[in-house]
């Protein structure tokens, strides 16, 4: 099977690179596609011909994005929508990446396929109208929600505490909760899910949930990091957006798809940095 992967220079495109890498894969950056230009991606779709499109290109910062708006919607729902658009022209499926954040939290349980969004910052309501605009533009596509990403060379939260992990305490909420995702899992999930053709919404994120101080404790202790990690309320930390208190996802989708545990995707995130470091 031939890939494009935009998004390609990211921590989930690297690990996508490796896990279908018995096929012929095009990861490709913003420096080689620009998602939020037509022209640019039906350019890009009719050089490569690939036989799916995997997007995972996104606007990622919560917090800028509330005084970036227009470019988070370029990114996170105009570029779908391109995408959808240019891969449905050609008959090509789509596997577009979204998050738990389109979800307010409020439930008081983990959520599951077939709950109702209910976005409550721009980046959230950016990342919904690109599931939407997918749905309508592509009849074959994959709208896959994750959260909490990490892998040992990303930019993400657990690499973020670890680099001030010097200081002490690392103060962390604890009452914020979700389901920690390690990239290659994440990546094998989806290597696995598109050889299914069952067209629709899936929950694939790390088993299990976790606050973000439970999630850090673990990590630094994984780490072998004697930093001492402080539980406290996320109102201690003042952001420009909102984001839900209790994001943990589910899946009641068939096929039903499951990642490991968070857990184990941390001990995997461990090595692969005891690894990194040892060369």
């Amino acid at each position: 099977m031939k890939i494009l992967i935009t998004g390609g220079d990211g921590q989930l495109g690297r690990a996508l690179a490796a896990a279908l890498r018995h096929h012929r894969v095009d990861a490709a950056g913003r420096d080689r596609i620009d998602i939020t230009d037509l022209a640019a991606v039906r350019a890009a779709i009719a050089r490569t011909v690939p036989d799916i499109v995997i997007n995972a290109a996104a606007f990622t910062n919560v917090d800028a994005a509330q005084t970036n708006q227009a470019q988070a919607f370029r990114v996170n729902a105009l570029g779908p929508r391109n995408l959808a658009l240019a891969a449905a022209s050609a008959a090509i499926p789509i596997v577009h990446v979204s998050t738990d954040y389109v979800f307010d939290g409020t439930a008081g349980r983990p959520y599951h396929e077939y709950d109702r969004p209910n976005p409550l910052s721009v980046y959230a309501a950016s990342k919904l109208a690109g599931e939407e605009a997918v749905r309508e533009l592509n009849p074959r596509h994959y709208v896959v929600r994750t959260a909490w990403l990490f892998a040992a060379d990303g930019n993400n939260f657990i690499n973020r505490m670890s680099a001030i992990g010097g200081r002490a305490p690392v103060r962390v909420a604890d009452d914020e909760f979700g389901s920690p995702t390690y990239a290659p899992h994440l990546a094998q999930a989806l290597a696995a899910l598109i050889e299914t053709g069952a067209w629709g919404t899936y929950h694939l994120a790390g088993q299990g949930g976790a606050s973000r101080f439970e999630l850090v404790a673990h990590a630094f202790a994984s780490l072998g990091l004697k930093t001492e990690v402080v539980p406290v309320p996320h109102s201690e930390f003042p952001a420009a957006a909102r984001r839900p208190s209790y994001s943990v996802l589910t899946s009641i989708q068939q096929p039903q798809i499951l990642l490991p545990h968070w857990r184990q995707g941390v001990a995997e995130f461990a090595e692969a940095c005891h690894t990194a470091a040892r060369r």
